[in-house]
């Protein structure tokens, strides 16, 4: 139960910072869990961050063979999508759309 209320924390705490349009928990097959957004925004970023995040995770593995993925930023005109792929244990990432110009 602890767990469940530091995830709704953390939510409530992103979606106050200035220009965060929503946050998203995926799991590791790439199925949102929890979401702000709609569901078809959800499942659009889920499955597109997801397999981002796979392709991005094994580059690095292949340029170091020690090294791994922290943190992924992908920065648009439109959008900013910050990606934590080891939240919680590893068993999900954790996934912030915002809008860069509310910086």
């Amino acid at each position: 139960m602890a767990e469940i209320a530091a995830v709704e924390e953390t939510f409530k705490r992103l979606q106050s910072h200035r220009g965060v349009l929503g946050v998203l928990v995926v799991n590791g097959d790439g199925i949102a869990i929890r979401s702000t957004f709609d569901n078809e925004t959800t499942v659009a970023y889920a499955a597109l961050v997801s397999g981002f995040t796979v392709k991005a995770r094994r580059a690095v593995r292949q340029l170091d063979a020690d090294n791994e993925l922290r943190f992924l930023r992908i920065r648009s005109r439109k959008h900013e999508i910050m990606v934590a792929p080891e939240f919680e244990r590893g068993e999900y990432a954790l996934v912030v759309v915002q809008d860069p110009a509310a910086e």
